[in-house]
């Protein structure tokens, strides 16, 4: 790969936003610059846009697009690309109706594979480089998802699902076979490139108690691994761990019972927490990955992310298709930006970015790798249009003064309007490692 220096308007976070403020507390932004990416994929630093790099360099401009760190969307179903935008069920109907009758098919090799190459170039097409994903119960599903993913140089967080309850025929594994299926995939994915396992509990009524005990032996025989799994996303889901599990204090406590909650611990949704469990994902780091489009979709409820902040827990962003109904980051915003105005707090551009970029990788313990444009990260790049149609367009033109009679506008009111308006239409290249994947 020869050096290469990206111009456009470069857009990332140095720091945390004061949440829900417009300030440019923690943004970085320099309007017309080059981003210098060297052979090795890593970013080398930025010049003006007057100020080329030399003839060594191979130039790629993308003057007057925005470019950011591309997204990293921190829960999303492989799998479920079948059934997005599914008609009229709530969360446990979804399962049975639409999920696992889908998940089922990916026993088989083929479609696996198929479905892993299409899954995620349908994430660079969205602007998104980096993912926690779900696979199926089956061990051919996740060795698709890492080397697709591997192929592509993305990044990637995903592992077996573990299910040996309460699921049909053909979706169900035991505790053992689980246990040596993961094993291998540890041995043979973990840490290799950019591919990382996940002790992956679809949730816990699907599975036995013995399967949450094993899930908590795998993370303290292989220190680094991450646990992804869903909690209280539904009242009615909460109603029945409650009755799968009375021992328990809550939904929450399941997991840290059997020692599945630490700093790499990713959980969907968390909408039907109390005071104590936000304490105890403060106390242990775990984080939540919140889903707006899903939660409302599904009817599943609002999440509080205000309590998050208050509590001092981690949230991360995520689009959870197919609950979901769009694999864009940038339409998940949007949709997190409604939820939080139905709670009373508004959710600023800067905030809803960072949480999905430099905010993420931090809460992953990526950030050595990804999230921003510190020299040293690798390049995962996305050069967005600034508006893709004639509303947008105007839209655009308003916020940067360029409308007869009407006032410029600040830097945030221009990147909320694209933000609120835009979708993988607005996608004009994503780069992983400086190399460029996808062009729109």
């Amino acid at each position: 790969m020869k050096a290469t220096a990206l111009r456009g308007d470069l857009l990332d976070f140095t720091a945390a936003p004061v949440w829900g403020s417009t300030a440019l507390h923690g943004v970085r932004w320099r309007p017309d610059h080059w981003l210098l990416v060297g052979a090795d994929g890593r970013i080398a630093g930025a010049l003006p846009g007057d100020q080329p790099p030399g003839e060594d360099w191979q130039r790629v401009d993308h003057s007057g697009h925005l470019l950011l760190p591309g997204f990293i969307d921190t829960h999303v179903h492989c799998p479920q690309l079948d059934v997005i935008a599914s008609y009229g069920a709530n969360l446990l109907d979804w399962l049975e109706t639409y999920t696992f009758p889908a998940e089922r098919r990916y026993a088989d090799p083929a479609v696996a594979a198929a479905g892993a190459a299409l899954f995620l170039d349908a994430l660079l097409a969205h602007g998104t480089t980096a993912a926690v994903v779900f696979p199926t119960v089956h061990k051919v599903s996740a060795e698709a998802l890492f080397d697709a993913a591997r192929q592509r140089g993305m990044r990637i967080v995903t592992g077996k699902v573990l299910m040996d309850r309460h699921a049909p025929d053909g979706l169900r594994d035991d505790v053992a076979g689980a246990e040596a299926d993961c094993e291998d995939l540890i041995a043979r994915w973990h840490g290799r490139g950019r591919s990382s396992f996940a002790v992956t509990v679809r949730f816990a009524a699907t599975s036995t108690e013995a399967q949450l005990a094993m899930a908590g032996r795998l993370l303290q025989r292989h220190p680094g691994l991450f646990m992804q799994t869903h909690v209280a996303e539904n009242t009615a889901e909460v109603q029945w761990i409650a009755a799968l599990f009375p021992q328990a204090r809550s939904y929450l406590d399941v997991y840290h019972r059997h020692g599945l909650l630490n700093e790499r611990a990713v959980l969907a949704h968390g909408i039907w927490l109390d005071a104590a469990d936000r304490r105890l994902l403060a106390d242990t780091g775990a984080q939540i990955a919140f889903c707006p489009s899903s939660n409302l979709f599904l009817g599943s409820g609002l999440f509080d992310w205000q309590a998050a902040v208050d509590a001092g827990h981690r949230v991360s962003l995520a689009s959870d298709v197919g609950g979901g109904t769009s694999l864009s980051m940038t339409r998940t915003l949007a949709e997190a930006y409604k939820v939080q105005m139905l709670r009373g707090t508004r959710l600023s551009a800067w905030t809803a970015l960072h949480t999905a970029t430099r905010g993420a990788a931090e809460a992953l313990g990526l950030a050595h790798e990804i999230g921003h444009f510190e020299p040293g990260a690798l390049a995962d790049v996305v050069a967005w249009r600034w508006a893709r149609g004639p509303v947008a367009a105007h839209r655009d033109a308003v916020a940067c003064g360029a409308v007869p009679g009407l006032p410029p506008q600040d830097l945030h009111a221009r990147v909320f309007a694209w933000l609120t308006q835009a979708d993988d239409r607005n996608v004009a290249a994503s780069y992983t490692a400086g190399v460029l994947r996808h062009a729109g």
